[in-house]
């Protein structure tokens, strides 16, 4: 079992996780909002993962500061309560994300005349089925398009604490336990049911947990004072493999069957249970950017960056993001848009967000403040005292 390790943080922030974070967040509204301009230029263009992947292994590597170096014996049912009270505020912002969604659909769908927005993203059922669909919404079951990353999130967080639990026998069985329930969830096509819907969840949490365990895993090993592998064979590996999901993606190559008799989840592309294919090109980027300085050194700016504001305040961002961007779809299905029209529409929801994160930094100074102190008041004793000390030793030393 691993010895007990301090919990002091550094006091200065490592803003390339803001930055990077705050760059999937930037892609993930670009691709909620479909056919636009950029969005030939987003990241599930260039491979087989996208900003989704890259959002959920850099949430693992913040966890192990926010909960995983926490996680020491006396210290973990406290831990376990705040993990899960972030869970419960993943569950409240998923649901106001949806119910959100469904208002702006609605209003569309009346203020214009176009009933047929309330078949799109999965609002059909809500129309046909309203009683079994708002049963599937508060239980996640019934998930609409582009809401269903947050339900996913939620559920890892609960399942984090039994995977710290884990890696206090080690690092190395937690991230084994994460795998096999990952394979076994793709092999056996388990995951949380729809309701009243068939299948499973768009994003299977029992798939996804293990990304958020590696990411979770490898900060808390460099903070124990372990470090990645680094060598050429290594370097090189992870850049041919981009490089040939590269080429795989702009051919493209789907059609090589490339199973050679092994299971889809270990071959395939599913993003439902994050098949192999899209695991490791996630991870292989991630590798290159952490262990190449020239490539990791882009992203470390200073913390008034907007960039790096906008990352630390990623879950209000997130939730904008979402509900801007299914805006942006309602309007684009109601009205004619052009290509400027399309990049307005963009520039001024990335704006907005950004908007967003910089008055979260604003308003949380204020209120951090110090307040002055009441006349009268121990506090304000004080302060006159120490004010009136320097005359005080005037006078006792017979100085005018």
């Amino acid at each position: 079992m691993t010895k007990p390790l301090p919990t002091t943080l550094p006091a200065t922030r490592d803003t390339r996780i803001d930055v990077i974070r705050a760059l999937a967040l930037i892609t993930i509204f670009i691709n909620h909002v479909p056919n636009n301009p950029f969005e030939p230029f987003t990241s599930k263009n260039f491979g087989f993962s996208d900003a989704a992947e890259a959002f959920v292994l850099i949430s693992g590597i913040s966890a192990a500061f926010a909960y995983g170096l926490k996680f020491q014996p006396g210290m973990a049912l406290p831990t376990t309560l705040k993990v899960w009270r972030r869970a419960g505020v993943l569950y409240i912002a998923q649901l106001g994300t949806t119910m959100a969604t469904i208002g702006i659909f609605a209003f569309f769908a009346l203020r214009f005349a176009t009933p047929e927005l309330l078949e799109k993203i999965n609002i059909g059922p809500i129309m046909d089925q309203t009683a079994e669909s708002l049963l599937g919404i508060v239980t996640f079951g019934h998930q609409l398009g582009y809401n269903n990353i947050l339900s996913m999130y939620a559920v890892v967080l609960l399942l984090i604490p039994a995977f710290l639990l884990i890696g206090r026998y080690g690092l190395g069985w937690m991230v084994a336990a994460s795998g096999a329930l990952w394979f076994a969830a793709g092999l056996f096509r388990i995951g949380p049911p729809n309701f009243p819907n068939e299948g499973v969840w768009f994003l299977n949490p029992l798939s996804w947990q293990f990304l958020f365990v590696i990411g979770l895993a490898s900060m808390i090993h460099v903070k124990r004072g372990g470090s990645l592998p680094v060598n050429k064979w290594l370097v090189g590996g992870a850049a041919a493999y981009l490089a040939v999901s590269l080429a795989w993606v702009q051919v493209p190559l789907w059609g090589i069957d490339v199973s050679m008799g092994l299971p889809n989840v270990l071959t395939g592309f599913e993003k439902t249970y994050l098949s192999g294919p899209r695991l490791l090109h996630v991870l292989a980027a991630a590798y290159l950017v952490a262990v190449l300085p020239w490539v990791s050194g882009v992203a470390r700016l200073s913390d008034t960056n907007p960039l790096a504001v906008m990352g630390r305040h990623a879950l209000p961002v997130f939730v904008t993001g979402t509900i801007l961007s299914m805006a942006a779809q309602a309007f684009r299905e109601t009205h004619e848009s052009d290509f400027l029209t399309d990049v307005l529409i963009i520039v001024a929801g990335i704006a907005l967000q950004f908007a967003l994160a910089w008055y979260i930094e604003w308003y949380r100074a204020v209120i951090r403040a110090p307040k002055p102190a009441r006349i009268g008041s121990p506090q304000a004793a004080d302060i006159m005292s120490n004010r009136m000390l320097p005359e005080k030793i005037k006078r006792s030393s017979g100085v005018a």
